[in-house]
């Protein structure tokens, strides 16, 4: 009987100088695709990060008005360590994003400022793929992981929140070639993670404050599991080479 292979992952294209990734929380970049991230601004490519929360309801023993600007400044760290100078906060209520408008507007004229030829987002599904048993995704992640693919089409049309130009005087940009969705049951690409791999471990440890309420192991040793493991666990669909996947979409 033959044994049934997944297919093989394509490469995520590299002709493209500008990305914008867009996420509800800090630290979902980190557990998500920080290792391509470090590897993209090596080549010298410009990465900033959108996120719409400063994910000041993630830690049950620190009150909100401490916890967001804590995980904002351990954020901004995580974010230097894998070469992004620009991190941007949305300001919606971590926990209780809600998908429409305002979100997508928002998230239009993030990339209207930033005009990337490639957007990144977290997988906007209901639940996550068999590699976490499926479980139930969170509504934030919902949410923003589908403004943001509304928002790519929207930023490059002049009719839809006309506000952004004849108020913010951001012009349209329909120059956004892709989305890709880390995190996604149904990855078609990948990026190779060697060089970034450490380094993305070290990202994911800025997040300490979240990390040690959220498991009783080392914080280093949990950080180096999860992402060693998940990058080795993309690798057999990826010419044997660690990596991080995505479901690329073309615009």
């Amino acid at each position: 009987m033959t044994e049934l292979t997944e297919p093989q992952l394509e490469p995520v294209p590299d002709d493209w100088q500008r990305a914008l990734a867009v996420v509800a929380h800090p630290d979902d970049l980190e557990y998500g695709c920080a290792a391509a991230v470090a590897g993209w601004t090596d080549a010298g490519k410009d990465v900033t990060y959108l996120l719409a929360t400063r994910g000041e309801a993630g830690i049950d023993t620190i009150d909100p008005g401490e916890c967001g600007p804590l995980r904002e400044r351990e954020q901004r760290a995580s974010a230097a360590v894998v070469g992004v100078g620009a991190v941007e906060f949305l300001d919606h209520r971590d926990g209780v994003v809600e998908y429409g408008t305002a979100l997508r507007r928002d998230i239009a004229a993030a990339i209207r400022r930033h005009r990337p030829d490639l957007v990144v987002t977290l997988n906007h599904r209901d639940t996550w793929g068999p590699a976490v048993g499926g479980a139930w995704n969170s509504p934030d992640h919902r949410a923003v992981g589908r403004a943001a693919l509304d928002a790519a089409g929207d930023a490059g049309n002049r009719w839809i929140f006309p506000e952004l130009l004849t108020e913010q005087g951001l012009q349209p940009w329909n120059g956004v070639r892709w989305v890709a969705i880390a995190g996604s049951s149904t990855p078609t690409h990948a990026v190779d993670a060697t060089a970034g791999l450490e380094r993305s471990v070290q990202s994911l440890l800025q997040h300490r404050s979240y990390i040690e309420v959220l498991t009783d192991k080392d914080p280093e040793a949990y950080c180096r599991e999860f992402l060693v493991g998940n990058a080795e666990a993309v690798a057999p669909r990826f010419g044997g080479v660690p990596a991080v996947a995505f479901e690329l979409l073309a615009r």
